[in-house]
């Protein structure tokens, strides 16, 4: 697994272009002599353990994403990316390298014997929503359960975080189009300054949150682009801020929209610009089923020990698309410790992420543990 995992490391791809990693994934598959199907959803590929369907017994499936980031790495590690300006920074090729892994081991355990598995290779998740094309090309078709799990620096290698209920909030793009008037830079009385609208906005934004969404629930506006103007001695006729808006409250969510709507509505009033809000790309949030997460626990524990489960109570304000899979069928998404001993561990999405490759061991046993139990919860009584 450590070998998989370095050499998708290498060779970084972004969503839907994931092509050298699906055929490295296709590969190993065919090694394993498991069954699969490629090229779903562009880039992502379905592998049967058991028959790809049963008509008198759901599939459990098992989910790993595969895509990278448009990030330039700055690990220094001996299998850095080779692919000038993108990068492995949030562990999916562990998670690619997990779920092989599983593969063996239920294979070797002739797993299939108790009913259908399904393995899902997914592309896309950073942003793109590939989880909900894997759905519309019917890879839940036929499953009754479904995990899966994101490697975690918070935690040490051995913890497992499972938790039921809400894990990963509503996460909304937002874009900000400010249309002014452009001028001289000597006389701006004689334009509209798109540029001074968009700063007003990115603080206004900021006191909106602490002033007038309820401090109980958990919202975070972040404006992640802002770009205005050509050169420097003219006032900028347009402004153009993109950001992402996170909340784990339908309710607070959709006030949120509001109150933007209406710090728009007043930037236009003051400084007499247009200010044209967009929302999109909206992933749902994760929320565990309780059959799904007992399931989870008890795989874990299997694994990790009692003492190494540990809760999840306060939701991640990180998007994830496997939301669209708990929209479809019950399941469990988990987190898995990873974080390097004895240094300072790099965030996620941070040009210098690397993780505790120990984990991959314990991340396979768990997918297999979550197959084989969750196949017996599945059978018929």
């Amino acid at each position: 697994m450590i070998d998989i995992r370095r050499r998708i490391h290498q060779y970084p791809e972004p969503a839907f272009e994931e092509i050298r990693t699906s055929e490295t994934i296709c590969e190993i598959l065919s090694g394993l002599g498991i069954p699969f199907r490629n090229n779903v959803a562009s880039t992502g590929i379905a592998a049967f353990i058991g028959g790809e369907r049963d008509q008198d017994r759901p599939a459990v499936a098992l989910r790993a994403d595969m895509d990278a980031l448009p990030i330039e790495e700055e690990t220094g590690l001996s299998f850095a990316s080779r692919q000038r300006g993108f990068m492995h920074a949030c562990g999916h090729d562990g998670h690619v390298a997990m779920l092989l892994g599983a593969a063996r081991l239920l294979m070797e355990m002739d797993a299939g014997k108790n009913g259908p598995i399904r393995l899902l290779f997914q592309p896309a998740e950073e942003g793109k929503g590939g989880a909900a094309k894997m759905v519309k090309e019917g890879c839940l078709d036929g499953v009754g359960l479904i995990f899966g799990g994101h490697i975690d620096c918070h935690f040490p290698v051995g913890q497992i975080a499972v938790q039921e209920g809400i894990i990963c909030a509503y996460a909304d793009r937002l874009q900000v189009t400010i249309t002014g008037r452009g001028g001289h830079a000597a006389r701006p009385q004689e334009a509209k300054d798109a540029l001074v609208a968009g700063c007003h906005f990115v603080v206004m934004v900021q006191s909106l949150l602490t002033r007038r969404i309820n401090p109980q629930f958990p919202a975070v506006i972040s404006i992640g682009q802002f770009n205005a103007g050509t050169v420097p001695n003219a006032v900028a006729a347009e402004a153009v801020l993109k950001g992402t808006i996170r909340t784990t409250d339908g309710k607070i969510r959709k006030q949120v929209f509001r109150e933007l709507e209406s710090v728009a509505r007043g930037i236009e009033a003051s400084l007499g610009t247009k200010c044209r809000l967009e929302f999109g790309d909206s992933y749902p949030p994760v929320i565990n089923s309780p059959e799904a997460t007992e399931i989870a626990r008890l795989a874990a524990e299997a694994v990790s020990g009692r003492t190494s489960v540990i809760p999840y109570p306060v939701p991640s304000l990180g998007g994830e698309d496997f939301s669209f899979y708990l929209k479809e069928v019950p399941g469990c998404f988990v987190r898995f410790g990873a974080a390097l001993p004895g240094q300072e561990n790099s965030p996620a999405h941070s040009s210098r992420f690397d993780f505790n490759e120990e984990v991959l061991s314990i991340g396979a046993a768990f997918f297999a543990e979550c197959a084989l139990k969750g196949l017996d919860y599945l059978k018929p009584r």
